[in-house]
């Protein structure tokens, strides 16, 4: 019997990526099939999670209805805190568009829960270079933790980029917050695991039964089949232009956690006394519902896309971490670049290879809160998601890019196909 439909080719040829990079890149992803494989399985338990989550909650089509004005009894808005704190271990959650960020969740969760003469130490060094104005250790400090009173202190990482546990200890026994950074931010520490998480968490209730453990969950969502509440942290926060959203989510952020502290961060996003309580959701609830439906297969389709960065880039001679087939905290893969000329190479051609503003070339530039120009590569329908394929980095040493996301694994690995082209096109990489 005739094919009634001509084969699909092989390889696609109107990108006009080089052959031999092609050759490199089926290499790369046979490589990584058990990868590929553990993510699939990770995003079947995630997802029947999440649906577990919806029936329990009785999730109904009134749901995806947003309201107007003080959004009194938003039957949606009410409904999504109850499957996203089922969905995470927790006993309650925040979940609202009007998170700005991640940044913006972070700051909320820690003037809701710190005061004045409290403390807060970071267990995991600095912390990203958005929240150092927020704590007060870098910029005016106006407004700053610090300006309201609140104390700092961090346990630097051990030289070989895990946690010091046996400073962690000392230092949390007078913290209110402790304080964990779950991804690794531009930095180069090992993105902390489930279990990494558990171990301090344990440490700091030793020390310190009373401390908050927070951690900033941030690229880290879906990864594993479990979260850090489950770890037995107080509260996470993260953002819905990241994991959760899939994509589909507009904007918002997440806190969740313990009952009593989602109170008191809520009631810093909107005032003491009514907190969850208001809130109109302006039609973001089907978005919102929607992405967190899909976020356990996009975030292993994001899964798939960093590991076959890892391998393709390794094969190519530049340095990966984590490499293709290590355990993963988050979604993030970083690529030594070397200089800033392979670096802007490749993000520009990560550029050239999305969905959207496929034409723009991405410069360096002084983006606020940073201390460092930062070229940011991220052609994406919604603008900033880093579940969508992005490439980003500051503009200093060690020249590494930052490379996050994918909706689809076919089209992440088109979006890095493009950048090594580029790369090759401008003299960056030798082909043998």
């Amino acid at each position: 019997m005739a094919e009634i439909f001509d084969p699909i080719p092989e390889k696609v040829k109107d990108f006009e990526i080089d052959e031999r990079i092609l050759a490199i890149a089926d290499e790369a992803e046979a490589d990584c099939a058990e990868v590929f494989a553990r993510a699939d399985r990770t995003a079947r338990i995630n997802g029947e999670r999440v649906l577990r989550a919806f029936i329990n909650n009785k999730v109904s089509a009134a749901c995806l209805s947003g309201t107007t004005g003080y959004g009194y009894d938003d039957l949606g808005r009410d409904t999504l805190d109850k499957v996203y704190a089922e969905v995470f271990g927790a006993e309650d959650a925040l979940v609202r568009h009007t998170f700005v960020s991640g940044t913006h969740a972070l700051t909320t969760a820690l003037f809701g829960v710190l005061r004045a003469g409290d403390k807060m130490v970071s267990l995991t060094g600095a912390p990203y270079d958005t929240l150092e104005e927020v704590v007060g250790i870098r910029g005016k400090g106006n407004g700053s933790l610090a300006d309201f009173g609140v104390n700092y202190d961090q346990v630097d990482l051990l030289p070989d980029g895990t946690p010091d546990i046996a400073e962690i200890f000392n230092k949390v026994k007078d913290a209110k917050v402790a304080y964990i950074q779950r991804s690794r931010g531009y930095s180069l520490r090992p993105t902390l695991t489930v279990d990494d998480i558990a171990e301090i968490v344990k440490t700091v209730k030793n020390a310190n039964p009373k401390a908050i453990v927070m951690v900033d969950n941030c690229y880290g969502e879906f990864v594993e089949t479990k979260d850090p509440i489950h770890a037995g942290a107080d509260l996470i926060i993260g953002s819905l232009i990241k994991n959760p959203g899939a994509g589909i989510a507009e904007t918002g952020g997440y806190i969740a956690g313990r009952k009593d502290l989602v109170e008191l961060c809520s009631y810093r996003l909107t005032c003491v006394g009514m907190g969850k309580e208001v809130g109109c959701t302006l039609n973001q609830n089907k978005s919102m519902y929607q992405g967190l439906f899909f976020a356990p297969e996009v975030v292993a389709n994001a899964v798939k896309t960093a590991a076959f960065t890892a391998r393709l880039m390794s094969k190519l001679g530049f340095e990966c971490l984590p490499a293709y087939n290590e355990k993963r905290g988050d979604i993030i893969t970083t690529v030594l670049m070397k200089n800033p000329e392979n670096l802007i190479a490749f993000c520009q051609g990560v550029q050239k290879g999305s969905p959207i503003d496929s034409y723009v070339t991405p410069e360096p530039w002084d983006m606020p809160g940073y201390d460092s120009q930062v070229i940011m590569a991220a052609g994406a329908f919604n603008m900033g998601a880093s579940i969508e394929l992005s490439a980003d980095a500051p503009l200093r040493e060690p020249f590494a890019a930052y490379v996050q996301g994918g909706l689809t694994f076919p089209t992440g690995r088109m979006g890095i196909l493009t950048a090594v082209q580029e790369m090759y096109d401008k003299h960056c990489l030798k082909l043998f």
